[in-house]
């Protein structure tokens, strides 16, 4: 028997793998092309999502759990075995053809995993709306929650992801932007049991999803926009048609942090093209005021330049701290 004969004889096993974030039915070509050449297919899962599809496109599932050995001989004589793989992936199965390989005791089938189901792009997202659906029934903390009682925790996140931005810090800035992510979700989940104006995650991301589309007609309709500014032009135009705001000012949160909110002021008057002279009077609330319209006009972010500048300080007091120490006393002022 030659080479190519005998490795027939010894036959072939496939390892189906399928994302249960995908709909069932939904496989890849090869992996049709796989099932309907197999000699067996097994699943040892009997509620597995896929089953009734593949019933209903001819195919012959076998509801059993076979071990590497039985699986092995089912492969007997150059027959295939396509095993419809569980959401775990069948780990012992795969461990246990692993151990007969390396122990070098029998000649094995061919074994080639075959994904028959990819994910598309942001489909965990999907694993976190059904994480946050059970906390939410299950956790005794989560179930109290309430809008107002979580508004402090998406105001922190908020700070910590800016400051993971700031610091450069890549796996920071992954783990905040989870944070926010957390919030939103969190905040979806609370908004579907409202008596009275419920709405779901899905209803946010269908909102957010015709906003940006509206407001980008130069991506999804026939405008042309070829710069930032360009873009920007587009994006208050469409803004302001949406809202029918009467004034600048509406819209801005005023209990945002004073510099920010004196910059964002500031940004609205420059764009509508306004001569609004500042306030005259004295005390550091104006020369601040005046410090964060200066600054806005000149393209800075007075927020991002006063913790950029107050990090230095801080670390100017570590460095202080740390002579003072080093020189046999402790800092002044040190707390106890």
């Amino acid at each position: 028997m030659n080479a190519t004969s005998s490795e027939q004889a010894l036959g072939r096993i496939v390892l189906l793998t399928t994302s249960h974030r995908v709909a069932p039915g939904l496989l890849s070509w090869p992996a049709w092309q796989a099932l309907h050449a197999a000699d067996r297919v097994l699943c040892s899962d009997g509620a597995h999502p896929q089953l009734p599809y593949l019933r209903e496109a001819g195919i012959r599932v076998e509801e059993t759990a076979p071990t590497a050995e039985e699986l092995v001989d089912a492969c007997a004589g150059g027959r295939t075995v396509v095993v419809v793989a569980t959401g775990e992936g069948e780990p012992a199965l795969t461990d246990g053809l692993a151990r007969l390989a390396g122990s070098g005791r029998i000649q094995m089938p061919e074994l080639e995993l075959l994904p028959a189901s990819y994910d598309l792009p942001g489909a965990r997202l999907l694993d976190l709306v059904q994480v946050m659906d059970r906390i939410r029934a299950e956790c005794p903390w989560s179930s109290l929650q309430t809008h107002k009682g979580l508004a402090k925790y998406g105001i922190e996140e908020a700070y910590e992801l800016v400051e993971a931005i700031e610091e450069g810090d890549r796996d920071e800035l992954r783990e905040e932007l989870g944070d926010v992510l957390l919030q939103v979700v969190f905040h979806a989940r609370i908004a579907e049991e409202d008596p009275d104006a419920p709405f779901s995650v899905d209803d946010v991301a269908a909102g957010i999803v015709t906003k940006l589309i509206h407001r980008h007609p130069h991506v999804f309709g026939d405008e042309t926009a070829t710069t930032p500014e360009e873009v920007k032009e587009h994006w208050l135009r469409t803004k302001a048609v949406e809202k029918q705001r009467t004034s600048v000012t509406e819209g801005i949160p005023l209990g945002q942090p004073g510099l920010a909110l004196a910059a964002k002021l500031a940004s609205r008057v420059r764009t509508a093209g306004l001569e609004v002279p500042l306030p005259r009077a004295e005390g550091v609330g104006y020369e601040l005021l005046a410090l964060a319209v200066r600054a806005e006009a000149e393209g800075v972010d007075p927020e991002a330049a006063l913790r950029a500048a107050a990090r230095a300080y801080r670390d100017a007091i570590k460095e202080t701290e740390g002579r003072s120490r080093s020189g046999g006393g402790e800092a002044h002022g040190q707390v106890s």
